[in-house]
């Protein structure tokens, strides 16, 4: 299954629902088909998905792994690098993020 996130700010972003659940459930919220993150939700999910992304840039600079993954491998702080700038945009302009409608 795949979740489509909608914003009036940005493009649609499109996530594959193992990715997605485990992006929603870091930001706080429960995974379902259907879904709503508020101009007010924004700011601490931003803030969520950007310490993860600091988090990867200071594993690799350090030369490890994350989460025991090999190299190759696309991480979660990746992953999510659209969904953050999509709320970064969605939260500039005032326009929540839903899913599933």
């Amino acid at each position: 299954m795949l979740y489509k996130f909608k914003s009036k700010a940005a493009g649609n972003l499109i996530m594959f629902q193992a990715h997605a659940d485990q992006v929603l459930r870091l930001i706080g919220k429960e995974p379902s088909a259907k879904g709503i993150l508020t101009v007010e939700e924004l700011p601490a999910a931003i803030a969520i998905l950007e310490r993860l992304r600091q988090e990867s840039v200071e594993v690799s600079k350090s030369g490890g792994q994350i989460a025991n993954k090999p190299a190759h491998e696309v991480s979660l702080a990746q992953r999510a690098q659209p969904f953050r700038v999509m709320l970064e945009r969605s939260f500039k302009e005032g326009h929540e993020v839903v899913w599933g409608v």
